[in-house]
């Protein structure tokens, strides 16, 4: 199954298909030498003799960062070592991270619970507003961070403290938490893609061979589903949102086996809410059934919808509307155009998060953008439009071009357009959504169970190790940020049961 980016990496071999000139200069510099590792790597290598107590621990990235907490990840490896797809073999060891308010006084130390060669170490009890300064560390070893050069991005700090060193340590300063009192919290995902068999498949560049699941494991979009969908109740999720391409390919025994895996959150209608990806149109050739459609609406409902939830508005947008082949551009349709432009201007100051799969822009990318990876210009521009005219959307979530970015407009600044990163492979999770009557947190969390831990170390093979570089975040504030906005009319559910009573609304239609 060719992923969501396969049209704007083929542009590599099919100039024609690219936006300008420039962008092919620019994707042909950062790809080529991937490209080349990976031409030359051929066969997989076979495990060189090692000292056994040689140590390699990298990939460091600081997930989270919260008002009060951190998540800090990275591998441990065995240098020289080639598990067949040009990766370490992964060294099962303890891990560490120490750190405190001044570099050479790193007093407090976060361990895990077990040995493990994919390290997920949670720092608690942080205060807002303050700097930390922080060194992970495997057996003595200090990790050293995932870089980002092609992109200038930093991913393991809120500063440049510490980079360009040999394991730090590297320094962040918390947010001040959003004002007022907590509301609510959502979980916001996408891109499971349920019945995809191998990664980062990308037709006309034969070099991208991409990743697929270890041999008698279980589905990797399956095991990436349960985890988050665990993980979310686990951190406090009231609601989940899916925004989108909940399967590989619109089968209806995947989007039947995503629903299953969602309903281990609660009632879709209720608990969770679900619009369609490019991915869930109907398949070529059978047109007249649309499995996603019977799955999750009973066959009837229209594709798009709003709910209400204690006064906060949940507006769902089915962005591919539309014929085509699913890598073109999304589209609204007028009928879902006009219904959206209506229910916007009837109560423009009522708190409202929109979600929807395609995004309205996309801004530095790695890779070339085409018309592909967004909403059509024309419809993005009336969305935008509807925007500027309600003061009570606060924020725009969509999927589709598998990263953590943040972005705002001028032409509607108090909107939040938040794309993230696909729970299907690396970093492999989900946002968390935290309502305050002054504002809102987003907070991004990778996937923390052992299988999923594991998988999302595989993927970030994909686009021949480039993959880290756009789907990251090529900063921490595209992944977690706080924005100031009231949010005062939003009632306090006291409990998830409230919550559920609290629910209502009305289905277009």
């Amino acid at each position: 199954m060719r992923c969501c980016l396969s049209a704007p990496l083929a542009a590599l071999s099919a100039l024609a298909a690219l936006p300008t000139p420039s962008e092919v200069l620019r994707s042909g510099a950062l790809l080529a030498p991937a490209l080349l590792r990976a031409a030359l790597h051929g066969q997989a290598l076979q495990s060189r003799h090692h000292p056994p107590d040689l140590l390699a621990a990298v990939h460091l990235e600081l997930v989270t960062l919260a008002e009060d907490h951190a998540v800090v990840t990275w591998h441990t490896g065995i240098p020289g070592t080639d598990d067949g797809t040009g990766h370490m073999l992964p060294a099962v060891t303890e891990g560490e991270v120490v750190y405190g308010t001044h570099p050479t006084r790193l007093h407090r130390v976060a361990s895990e619970v077990r040995p493990t060669a994919h390290h997920q170490v949670e720092l608690t009890g942080l205060e807002p507003g303050q700097t930390y300064y922080y060194q992970a560390r495997s057996r003595g070893v200090a990790a050293t961070p995932t870089s980002l050069h092609l992109i200038r991005g930093n991913a393991v700090g809120t500063n440049r403290y510490g980079l360009g060193t040999r394991g730090g340590p590297y320094s962040f300063t918390t947010p001040q938490p959003p004002p007022g009192r907590h509301l609510l919290t959502l979980a916001l995902c996408n891109d499971l893609h349920v019945g995809e068999t191998t990664a980062g498949l990308v037709g006309g560049v034969p070099l991208m061979r991409g990743v697929s699941q270890e041999a008698g494991l279980a589905p990797y979009p399956e095991i990436m589903s349960r985890a988050v969908v665990e993980e979310a109740r686990r951190r406090g999720a009231d609601v989940l949102l899916a925004a989108g391409d909940i399967s590989a390919g619109g089968a209806p025994r995947d989007l039947a086996e995503a629903k299953r895996i969602l309903d281990g959150f609660g009632a879709h209608g209720r608990d969770y809410f679900v619009v369609r990806g490019n991915h869930d149109r109907p398949r070529p050739g059978h047109a007249d059934t649309d499995a996603f459609r019977t799955g999750f609406l009973g066959g009837e409902a229209p594709s798009y919808f709003d709910h209400d939830l204690g006064g906060l508005r949940i507006i769902g947008l089915d962005t591919y509307v539309k014929e085509g082949h699913g890598a073109d551009a999304g589209g609204l349709g007028a009928e879902q155009l006009s219904w959206f432009r209506s229910r916007l201007s009837e109560q423009s100051d009522q708190p409202t998060v929109v979600f929807g799969h395609h995004p309205l822009t996309v801004r530095d990318s790695v890779f070339p953008v085409t018309r592909g990876q967004q909403l059509g210009r024309r419809h993005a521009r009336a969305v935008l439009d509807a925007y500027a005219g309600a003061p009570g959307v606060f924020l725009h979530h969509a999927g589709h071009t598998h990263r953590n970015k943040r972005t705002v407009l001028p032409q509607a600044p108090h909107v939040t357009l938040q794309e993230v990163s696909a729970v299907k492979d690396y970093p492999g999770g989900f946002c968390l959504l935290r309502i305050h009557s002054g504002g809102f947190a987003l907070n991004h969390y990778k996937s923390s169970s052992a299988p999923a831990r594991e998988w999302g170390e595989r993927s970030r093979r994909v686009a021949a190790g480039l993959w880290p570089h756009h789907a990251l975040g090529r900063s921490v504030a595209d992944r977690n940020s706080v924005t100031l906005h009231d949010l005062s009319g939003i009632s306090r559910p006291k409990t998830r049961t409230a919550l559920r009573e609290a629910a209502g609304g009305t289905v277009a239609g």
